[in-house]
């Protein structure tokens, strides 16, 4: 299995799903994207195959004519290192992460007391939507959630009655689970949530039989997921282009 690629999928997959559910998805043959002008995210014009000038000029035409944010992430496509093409058109990088992927069948994942809730109404859309902008400080709007939620799982963990933090589970075929807006409040941060909840995700991810789990992590994240068994497969620059 070529995990990088699933790794990608899964993360392009969630894209497409929430852009699909509002109405906002636009595809081609070099790029898709989608444009939601009441939420943060997921703002995103991905590239599916290396672009040339001609397709990064109408990309920039659709970024430029927006007056949402819009994030173009990187990676290399088939050994494509099309990095400097973005900066000499004016795309600034505003955040660096590592794709990461674990053979979660291999471990032995054990549940912790936290408490771990699935968004199902309005009033969990709301929440999650508060912890998450807490915690990442910027907004995934509730509507996204609700129009979502009997597809992927957004996850509220709890400490007793006290919300600790969000995350977001997306199953992607039949193997691989991908672990995406994990965040901590700060005010719950430097107790070990963190580690419990992925601990419990992963445990519910392996007992449902799915046997790789993938993720984006930051610098800031990087070796508790080390530290869980995740591997480095590759780096995603995340670009806007400059106004």
């Amino acid at each position: 299995m070529d995990l990088k690629q699933q790794n990608i999928d899964n993360l392009t997959s969630l894209w497409h799903l929430i852009n699909r559910n509002a109405g906002t998805a636009v595809t081609g043959n070099v790029f898709d994207y989608g444009i939601i002008n009441y939420s943060d995210w997921p703002n995103r014009l991905w590239f599916k195959n290396a672009p040339e000038q001609t397709n990064l000029n109408l990309a920039k035409k659709i970024i430029s004519s927006s007056t949402t944010k819009i994030t173009v992430p990187y990676w290399e496509i088939n050994g494509n290192d099309y990095s400097p093409l973005l900066e000499n058109n004016g795309f600034m990088k505003i955040l660096e992460q590592v794709g990461m992927s674990a053979d979660i069948s291999k471990s032995d994942f054990i549940p912790s007391e936290v408490t771990i809730n699935k968004v199902r109404d309005e009033r969990t859309a709301l929440l999650w939507e508060s912890l998450f902008q807490k915690a990442f400080k910027y907004k995934i709007d509730h509507k996204l959630l609700l129009s979502s939620y009997d597809e992927v799982d957004y996850l509220i963990a709890y400490d007793n009655a006290t919300p600790t933090g969000t995350a977001l589970m997306h199953y992607s075929g039949n193997e691989v689970v991908g672990i995406h807006s994990m965040g901590i409040i700060p005010e719950m941060r430097r107790k070990g949530y963190a580690e419990k909840m992925m601990h419990s995700m992963l445990f519910e991810a392996a007992k449902k039989g799915y046997g790789y789990a993938t993720l984006q992590a930051s610098e800031m994240g990087k070796n508790l997921y080390l530290k869980l068994g995740f591997e480095e497969q590759f780096l995603m620059r995340n670009y806007t282009l400059s106004k």
